[in-house]
């Protein structure tokens, strides 16, 4: 059995270009799945401060103190809580709007963005 001789397989330079859309990608999401999991983990906490917390709170500033607490252990220090969670209290529930975005530099003067935007409905106690 005979094969044409144009069935050679990839060239050298077929291969660096996949090669190099392989690492372009590979690099791009290594560099924003920290973000997403920090985001996540986030969300994660806000939820759960209605189990954790139940009895205890009552007010904005120890809603703070819960999600705080919660970064703490998940190892979450470069969102500023402030400036990205705002929080109201309405008909006995607390209304967590988390908001913030996330740059990381790709190449050069192009940057890589993650926008979140998530609400969380929080009832107290």
């Amino acid at each position: 059995m005979s094969f044409p001789k144009s069935q050679k397989g990839m060239s050298a330079l077929g291969v660096m270009v996949a090669l190099a859309f392989v690492a372009f990608f590979l690099s791009a999401g290594l560099k924003m799945l920290p973000h997403y999991m920090d985001n996540r983990s986030l969300a994660g906490i806000i939820e759960k401060v209605q189990e954790s917390g139940a009895g205890e709170v009552n007010s904005i500033a120890k809603f703070y103190e819960q999600v705080r607490k919660g970064m703490t252990i998940n190892a979450i220090r470069d969102i500023d809580l402030e400036k990205v969670l705002e929080l109201k209290i309405e008909n006995n529930e607390f209304r967590a709007h988390l908001k913030y975005e996330k740059r990381e530099v790709l190449i050069g003067n192009l940057d890589l963005i993650a926008r979140f935007d998530k609400e969380f409905r929080v009832r107290m106690p």
